[in-house]
């Protein structure tokens, strides 16, 4: 499963080149159309993020995208691959047949209010810290935008939007591309939130992940220790041998984990404890191979605590494969649309943002467009795996003040202003540009295919990190048990 990392540099070369008159004027149609209805987006992604819905519980957010699809007329099938809150929306016929994606859940532990200054809001549980809220709105302005240009047009095809949820950890995407929804996509674009615009080739890490449940002995902790065992001792047991795991890892390697469960009171003896891992590595087998070593410290933990143990495992992403056939045709469009202009109140809230971060990048480089080159990536999406059955581009745009981490209450809080709304229609009109030219190009799209092809070698057969599992519908909720 090597992945090559030569680019066809003359063909890129060839493909940068000033937009023929169709794809100018389609260029022009669906920048209008989003810009005509950007109000209404934007209010379509600030009740999505005052709704806040965690993965596979988007269920208001996932209503409000399919009505607006609905509306525009596309054809819905809702609840695919065995996930309520998915999705899948299209309009048109034949070929060729463009994916756009779109997310929509939140991300639980962390809130916030609109304001530049922390103010959590403690009724909520969750909040949009990595502006998903966004996500969803933008793409499908942009699958309306390119369906009314097909419409007026007469340009065949079919545009299809890709409603996912869960992409936190709920994997939503693999279940769909598991079961065969992009085997008849010729291409798919996404975008992501972000603190700048930039259309460049980026990788990720693959990611798998489990939820290891510790079954115990419940006694008095003081009267009666010798009858207890601990299902915590287990946990902490298997944390500490992961920890001294760290050091016989690859150093790309990142492994997470967070206690779910761990007991109520310290004087009984906890019969039940859950831990909840992450691990990541840019190489799908190294990564799936750690993951193996890691469940043998969660055995081994057991037997040495006297409890017992079992694994679920939540989710399973593969690395991205990036397709700079795509990217470099993204990134123009990106230039042609420009950034995200501030206007003096949306200044004073970038600076008052800026004085609690770390990093200050110039409050100007979020009307800039960041220089094309690879990149590494060091999170983790569910985009990975459809970028291995179909040749795949994303971009990201300036939602979020300069310097402003994902996964922040900073995040959350430019998230819920003009500057994110701002940032979602710089995306959508790039997406939907995009994908006029993938509907008029026949060479571009092409030479993605091929570009595509070689990357996955003649060999590659797609096989997802989750097996045949169903989706983790209930990974979200908290966490328990006894025996």
């Amino acid at each position: 499963m090597k992945i090559h990392t030569t680019l066809a540099l003359s063909i890129l070369a060839t493909l940068a080149v000033p937009a023929s008159g169709t794809a100018q004027s389609g260029h022009e149609a669906v920048a209008a159309h989003v810009e005509a209805h950007a109000s209404d987006y934007a209010a379509v992604a600030q009740q999505i993020w005052d709704l806040a819905e965690v993965g596979y519980q988007e269920t208001e957010s996932s209503a409000l995208l399919q009505s607006r699809l609905a509306a525009a007329g596309f054809e819905i099938e809702a609840g695919v691959e065995g996930m309520p809150t998915a999705f899948v929306a299209s309009w048109g016929s034949g070929s060729p047949v463009i994916g756009i994606l779109a997310e929509y859940d939140a991300l639980p532990g962390i809130t916030q209010s609109r304001s530049a200054e922390r103010d959590p809001r403690p009724e909520m549980g969750a909040g949009h810290a990595c502006g998903h809220h966004l996500f969803g709105s933008g793409s499908v302005a942009a699958a309306v935008a390119v369906k009314e240009w097909l419409a007026s047009s007469g340009t065949s095809g079919t545009i299809r939007l890709y409603g996912t949820p869960a992409e936190e950890g709920g994997a939503g995407k693999v279940y769909m591309v598991r079961g065969g929804l992009f085997d008849d996509v010729d291409a798919v674009l996404h975008w992501h939130a972000g603190s700048s615009n930039d259309a460049s080739p980026s990788t990720s890490l693959a990611n798998k992940s489990a939820k290891f449940r510790f079954h115990g002995v419940s006694a008095h902790a003081a009267g009666a220790p010798d009858q207890g065992r601990s299902a915590l001792d287990g946990v902490e047991a298997m944390n500490n041998m992961v920890n001294m795991l760290r050091e016989h890892v690859p150093m790309e390697t990142r492994i997470h984990y967070v206690i779910t469960a761990g007991g109520s009171a310290p004087n009984v003896v906890p019969d039940f404890a859950e831990v909840y891992y992450y691990v990541r590595n840019p190489d799908v087998e190294v990564a799936r191979s750690i993951f193996d070593r890691v469940a043998l410290a969660a055995e081994g933990a057991a037997l040495g605590t006297g409890t017992r143990m079992e694994y679920e495992v939540i989710h399973g992403l593969y690395a991205m494969l990036s397709n700079g056939t795509l990217q470099l045709r993204a990134h123009e469009n990106l230039e042609r649309v420009g950034g995200v202009e501030y206007d003096d109140a949306e200044r004073a809230f970038a600076r008052a943002i800026q004085a609690t971060l770390t990093e200050k990048p110039p409050l100007e480089s979020a009307a800039e467009v960041q220089t094309y080159m690879p990149r590494a990536g060091g999170g983790s999406t569910d985009v990975a795996d459809v970028s291995w059955v179909v040749p795949t581009v994303g971009i990201n745009t300036a939602t979020w003040v300069p310097g402003t981490p994902a996964h922040s209450w900073q995040a959350i809080a430019a998230g819920g202003t003009s500057i994110g709304n701002k940032g979602m229609v710089v995306a959508a009109k790039t997406l939907a540009m995009t994908a006029v030219d993938l509907f008029t190009d026949s060479e571009l799209l092409a030479a993605a295919k091929a570009e595509y092809l070689e990357k996955v070698g003649p060999d590659f057969r797609y096989v997802s990190l989750v097996g045949d599992r169903a989706p983790p519908l209930d990974y979200r909720k908290p966490a328990g048990g006894s025996e």
